[in-house]
């Protein structure tokens, strides 16, 4: 009985996953979006690389507003976001049929490898600072 249950929630949210997928995948982008109703005077690479750079000046301030105490989980929180862009860049640097992403994934392997390892170094550390000194 509970895995008839189960198996049914499976399939319908098989199916909800499935319509926000076709959804999503024939609905332009906001940057297509935005490229279409100016007439074209807006370039949706200049319309991306402009939330790029807003985004990379909200990181900047969420990042140095972290009080002290916090900065333990936020490392925590950047390890797993570096996994998971570890995850992406293998599948761009064995995946791809473009040189192009080959480099930019095989770049991003290794920042990303160099992020996840020196955040356990700085996670250590701070954990060794909060143990007690043996006399």
């Amino acid at each position: 009985m509970a895995s008839e249950a189960l198996n049914t929630a499976l399939d319908n949210l098989d199916k909800a996953i499935g319509a926000v997928h076709d959804a999503v995948a024939t609905q332009p982008s906001i940057a297509d979006a935005a490229h279409a109703l100016s007439g074209g005077a807006i370039d949706p690479f200049v319309f991306r690389l402009a939330i790029f750079v807003l985004a990379i000046f909200v990181g900047y301030y969420v990042v140095w507003a972290v009080t002290p105490a916090l900065h333990t989980p936020l490392m925590a929180v950047t390890n797993a976001i570096s996994s998971v862009i570890v995850v992406g860049a293998l599948l761009a640097v064995g995946l791809s049929m473009s040189g192009w992403a080959t480099s930019f994934g095989f770049v991003a392997l290794i920042l990303a490898s160099i992020n996840i390892f020196g955040g356990f170094l700085v996670t250590q550390r701070m954990l060794a600072m909060y143990k007690k000194k043996s006399k």
